[in-house]
């Protein structure tokens, strides 16, 4: 978890990931305006919650098996008209039996936890017009 906490923007991400920035992001600009920055936030999620099951899986990259048993992990988001109105709530384990989940999902509680939080704008981007 020590090496994880070091995960602060999309930039540490793509560093992690061996990725450059500035040219990972796809041209959205085909898509209707209301929907770009959903569409970003959801390319960019992808690229930390990759780097974050990495660091969490001693450097190598881990890819969730769904037929393992083993519990994934996956933000439980409370959206409402209240004084927050995006919030992170807990954490949710999901099982499948079709062997298709979430790209969006964690090796561990923890980094789950600790991912939503530091990255809750992302994720508000994603859900949210």
């Amino acid at each position: 978890m020590k090496e994880v906490k070091k995960l602060k923007t999309f930039e540490d991400a793509c560093k992690i990931e061996k990725l450059d920035p500035k040219k990972i992001l796809p041209d959205f600009s085909c898509y209707p305006e209301e929907d770009r920055k959903a569409l970003e936030a959801h390319a960019k999620l992808l690229v930390v919650v990759k780097a974050a099951n990495r660091l969490d899986n001693n450097n190598k990259e881990w890819t969730p098996d769904w037929t393992d048993g083993k519990w994934k992990y996956e933000p439980w988001f409370v959206m409402n008209e209240g004084s927050s109105g995006f919030r992170y709530d807990v954490f949710d384990y999901w099982f499948t039996l079709s062997c298709v989940g979430s790209r969006l999902c964690f090796k561990s509680e923890d980094v789950c936890e600790y991912i939503t939080n530091q990255f809750i704008d992302l994720y508000r981007d994603y859900f949210m017009k």
